[in-house]
């Protein structure tokens, strides 16, 4: 997985779209299955943070991808700190590229 890809995506929706950073804004946008994409990190501590996205993006067939850094993942954002998950709710003009990581394979 290409972590580059997934951060141009978030920074394009955020642009000119809409995104929503945070395990608890995440967690409501997949919950009313609003979410296009959504994005966690890896070195989330303690995981128990963001263990429930997983299951519940499956449950709203709603793609998730992983990236390794939070601190990466709070940047593409916008944010000054890290972020635990971003979803993208308003793909923008990322529609293309997030279509792309949408079909691959985990």
């Amino acid at each position: 997985m290409d972590d580059d890809k997934i951060f141009e995506a978030i920074e394009i929706a955020k642009s000119t779209g809409k995104i929503k950073k945070g395990a608890n804004e995440v967690t409501k946008v997949v919950e009313k299955g609003l979410a296009k994409l959504v994005i966690t990190a890896k070195d989330v501590n303690p995981p128990e943070i963001i263990m429930h996205l997983k299951p519940l993006c499956k449950e709203k067939d709603i793609k998730l991808l992983e990236v390794n850094s939070k601190n990466d993942l709070g940047g593409a954002a916008g944010l000054e700190r890290s972020t635990a998950a971003v979803a993208i709710v308003n793909e923008g003009e990322a529609k293309k590229l997030i279509k792309e990581l949408s079909e691959l394979k985990e």
